[in-house]
């Protein structure tokens, strides 16, 4: 078991190595994106599936809350959190549209969606991010597994260098983590 244990942390370290060798740029330009789209009154719709709908959930709340700093609050939605439209959409028009149905109605022109995958194939991500392409909302893939149907789609995407789905919801943790940071400093 302990040499289990010291995979997974030898594994862990690596990828990190890798994020701040090769993708600091990256995370901190689409911290700046999601910045500026809220300075200039728009809001961040974010989504995922299992593991990555909690970080939606969670990401979306340091945002509305706080993060580390005092601030206002700034507009978020955790496209995955009403139980009622996520039913409604699923039963009516099927799972594959839970997202893409919330875009159409929440999403305007200059907002950003933010759709976090480890496989960057979720068919409901893929049909969000067509919906949002169609009504000018930006779209950002934050994913993993080389990006999957997802990242052509993306007008910004972020894949997470690893094939493995604990280290790729890590690396992503972190990004969105950072974002937090980010947009904090700035709002300072």
């Amino acid at each position: 078991m302990e040499a289990k244990l010291t995979k997974d942390i030898e594994e862990h370290i690596a990828l990190f190595q890798k994020l701040r060798d090769g993708y600091l740029g990256e995370v901190e330009a689409i911290g700046r994106l999601l910045w500026k789209r809220l300075e200039q009154g728009h809001k961040i719709l974010v989504a995922g599936n299992g593991g990555s709908a909690a970080d939606a959930q969670h990401f979306a709340a340091e945002l509305v809350g706080r993060y580390l700093v005092e601030r206002r609050s700034l507009p978020a939605i955790a496209l995955t959190t009403d139980t009622s439209i996520l039913t409604a959409v699923g039963n009516d028009y099927g799972y594959d549209q839970v997202f893409s149905r919330q875009l159409e109605g929440l999403g305007r022109e200059g907002d950003v969606f933010i759709g976090i995958s480890t496989s960057g194939n979720s068919e409901n991500l893929v049909r969000a991010m067509n919906s949002a392409k169609k009504i000018g909302v930006t779209n950002v893939a934050l994913v993993g597994k080389g990006g999957g149907r997802m990242k052509p789609l993306a007008d910004v995407a972020l894949v997470v260098p690893s094939d493995h789905t604990p280290r790729i919801q890590e690396g992503q943790q972190w990004i969105w983590h950072t974002w937090c940071d980010l947009i904090d400093q700035f709002h300072g």
